[in-house]
């Protein structure tokens, strides 16, 4: 369930100001004209709108640094008019453009979008900080409306959610901490700038990854240029505050930048993409790495708000760590975790079992969803005969299973959909493995 972004949300965040000259954005006359240069010769743009439009600055930038080129005679004009753009003239990289681009290219494959420096992004990531969202519980009650849950459980969520400080979410399995750390997510519900790339010590760096961030449409948006100028610095993206999800895949090599030694480019690792947002550990102790190991990873980010990565030359720098970071585990934190561990983990949340009454409710509510016809005689029997078989314990999962098991086998008998005891019993079988010694 997405819950609408309150406007005053998605005001709330100031976008950022487009530069006004070449200095303005930040970077060095050689990494400007660099990245134009392998753009022109990597999408074969020509015209300046073109051009622009590629690297993400605004057109009068844009003339400035063609012409700058031209001057060095990495770039001339072509002398042809091009209709499909307003006429415009266009331009091509000369015999010395194409070498000085190919030079680039042999030390980064990196083209396209200007970055934004480091410390810039670090700025914009002050000014649209997670910790400087207020949910209240009624934000949090309208994020969660397709779950049922404990009426305490909203209640110790909402604090821990408001901090954007570390959420331990811990329990048996099958009720529902994913489906909680999701609802968590669309809580938060603004927008933010996500840079398209960042850069540091001359590096770039990827950030922008459209498998995590997803893009909001601006009204503003004609292909990021306008023939006044545009005004917000398209080097950034407006995006729904970002959600990382990872599982038992998840290593430590993923929370480290990520370098690709064919084409010599950084792409960021998966924590600074969550970045103003929600990283979701689930199914803690599935990984490879020990839970302890993964946790020491996290624990300067977490106290300090920031993190430290390195380059391939060894050196390291610091990234801002503003990231709501969740864990989800069906391990006892005890189990897992040493006490020193547990203190920097600020907020630890028991998500339990339902209780009967609780369960026949998203019995209910799934039944109504896969058109499963409820009668009381087979309830019963599901309560009193089935469950004492368990000790009455209940689980969230139980009921989605049992009912497309139900289904399953009204289709193939051609039954109708509709609740016996027979069919809870023939649904019960694939619930549970019967314990039985067998020959191999």
């Amino acid at each position: 369930m997405n819950v609408r972004a309150d406007p005053s949300l998605s005001e709330r965040v100031a976008p950022p100001a487009p530069p006004r000259t070449l200095e303005d954005t930040g970077l060095s006359p050689v990494i400007l004209r660099e990245v134009m240069l392998k753009t022109m010769f990597r999408k074969s743009v020509e015209t300046v709108r073109e051009v622009g439009g590629a690297i993400h600055l605004p057109i009068p930038l844009t003339q400035e640094l063609i012409d700058q080129c031209r001057g060095q005679g990495l770039v001339q004009a072509t002398g042809t008019l091009h209709a499909g753009s307003s006429g415009e003239m266009g331009f091509e990289l000369t015999e010395a453009g194409t070498a000085r681009a190919t030079a680039a290219l042999g030390q980064s494959e990196y083209y396209g979008a200007m970055p934004v420096p480091l410390e810039a992004y670090k700025l914009q990531v002050k000014s649209q900080s997670i910790r400087d969202i207020t949910i209240t519980r009624d934000r949090l009650t309208r994020a969660m409306g397709h779950l049922i849950l404990p009426p305490d459980l909203l209640g110790q969520l909402g604090p821990a959610v408001s901090s954007g400080r570390s959420i331990l979410m811990y329990g048996p399995p099958g009720n529902g901490k994913s489906s909680i750390a999701e609802g968590i997510r669309a809580a938060l519900g603004d927008h933010i700038w996500i840079p398209r790339a960042v850069e540091y010590a001359g590096q770039v760096i990827t950030v922008y990854d459209p498998i995590v961030h997803q893009a909001i449409p601006r009204r503003d948006d004609d292909g990021g240029l306008r023939r006044g100028g545009i005004r917000v610095d398209e080097r950034y993206i407006l995006c729904r505050r970002p959600t990382v999800m990872t599982g038992g895949e998840l290593t430590l090599s993923m929370l480290d930048l990520n370098y690709n030694a064919v084409a010599r480019t950084y792409q960021a690792s998966l924590q600074l993409k969550s970045t103003g947002g929600v990283f979701i550990v689930d199914d803690l102790g599935r990984q490879e790495e020990a839970p302890q190991k993964l946790i020491n990873r996290w624990i300067v980010p977490m106290e300090m708000g920031y993190d430290i990565l390195s380059l391939q030359s060894g050196e390291k720098f610091e990234v801002p760590f503003d990231t709501l970071v969740v864990f989800s585990t069906n391990f006892h934190p005890n189990a897992i975790f040493d006490v020193a561990a547990l203190r920097r983990i600020f907020f630890k949340v028991l998500i339990d079992g339902p209780s009967q009454a609780d369960f026949l409710k998203i019995f209910a509510l799934i039944a109504k969803k896969k058109k499963v016809k409820l009668n009381e005689r087979a309830l019963i029997h599901l309560v009193k005969r089935k469950y004492p078989t368990i000790e009455n314990v209940y689980s969230s999962y139980h009921a989605p299973f049992l009912l497309d098991q139900i289904t399953a086998i009204c289709d193939f008998e051609q039954l109708p959909y509709e609740l016996t005891p027979e069919l809870i019993d023939r649904a019960w079988a694939n619930l549970f493995v019967k314990e039985a010694d067998f020959d191999h």
